[in-house]
């Protein structure tokens, strides 16, 4: 009688080990930290209902940092990665993905997220109001008839004015892409710090009112617009756009690596990755998640994409160092 029940207390001793195993998975324990802090570019989006289910699924605490456009972000990340600012990170795309790689600061490999193609957007009331066509290729923002009508973001800080830069590298080649930017500059293009202030702030199309009907930003990002009609306010020029997918990973030295992962398992979520249309304006990576149903009427996906054929990696600091030269 004392040996089975000394069985008993064994098989219920190892059955309750096995339980608290596998809930712990995630869960903090005396060598693991309890918070763990998550670094974005300032476009990220998450909720306080999110920030609540991920602490209560995991056991984590999370805290998130903003930290400008991912240009800015990554160089953050890069300056302090002896001492890193957070465990992990969302938002550096492949625009500025090797150079996170080489630069050390991602332990093990990024993690794709989410993606969506950048493109020059316009404010289609503004043009009808005005009585001026529409561009249809992005040679036409050189010509005289939009000038001073264009802002985008300056490809050393930002990822959507690297996309572009990487785009019109591809489309005018090598020895036409500087005289095509000289010439969007004499035509009175302005150039912001990141993509926020762009859209935000000076394009007329959005919130901000701003006095530039065209803007470059994704072509997702018509789904913002949605007027009274069900109709967007905006839409694309199908031209020079590039496809860009942004990642997630865990920083090197990270002081909770385990909660790091925990974080990049969540955003991977079929929950999560539901959000990215409606709260980021960007298709989910998961191909089994359903974007809404208005993107059917009001999203385009670009026809030609350019920059797909690059070696980014290898010409970012030459192209940078030109375009710098130009807009100095």
């Amino acid at each position: 009688m004392l040996l089975a029940s000394r069985k008993t207390l064994i098989i219920w001793v190892t059955t309750m080990a096995t339980i608290l195993i596998g809930f712990s998975v995630y869960r903090s324990t005396n060598n693991v930290p309890k918070a763990v802090t998550l670094i974005t570019h300032d476009s990220f989006v998450m909720n306080k209902a999110q920030i609540t289910d991920f602490e209560k699924k995991t056991g984590f605490t999370l805290k998130l940092v903003k930290a400008g456009d991912a240009g800015s972000l990554t160089n953050r990340l890069i300056l302090t990665k002896s001492a890193p600012i957070a465990d992990v990170v969302f938002g550096i795309d492949n625009t500025f993905a090797g150079r996170a790689t080489d630069a050390g600061i991602i332990k093990g490999k990024l993690s794709p997220t989410d993606y969506g193609d950048v493109c020059f957007n316009y404010d289609k009331s503004w043009f009808t109001k005005h009585g001026i066509g529409v561009p249809t290729s992005v040679k036409d923002l050189t010509e005289p008839l939009y000038k001073n009508l264009t802002v985008v973001e300056n490809p050393n800080t930002s990822s959507t004015g690297l996309s572009f830069l990487a785009a019109s590298i591809d489309k005018f080649g090598t020895s036409g892409w500087q005289s095509y930017w000289k010439k969007l500059k004499a035509n009175g293009l302005k150039v912001t710090d990141g993509w926020e202030t762009a859209y935000y702030t000076d394009f007329s199309g959005s919130s901000g009112k701003g006095a530039y009907p065209i803007v470059l930003s994704y072509a997702t990002s018509t789904a913002d617009e949605i007027d009274s009609d069900g109709l967007s306010r905006t839409a694309i020029i199908n031209d020079g756009c590039f496809r860009q997918t942004e990642f997630a990973g865990a920083l090197t030295n990270a002081k909770n690596p385990q909660g790091a992962q925990a974080v990049i398992d969540y955003l991977l979520s079929p929950s999560f990755q539901a959000t990215f249309p409606t709260a980021m304006y960007m298709h989910p990576y998961l191909a089994d998640v359903v974007n809404p149903p208005t993107w059917s009427k009001n999203v385009s996906m670009a026809t030609r994409r350019y920059g797909d054929r690059l070696n980014i990696d290898a010409n970012r600091k030459a192209w940078l160092e030109a375009w710098s030269v130009i807009f100095e």
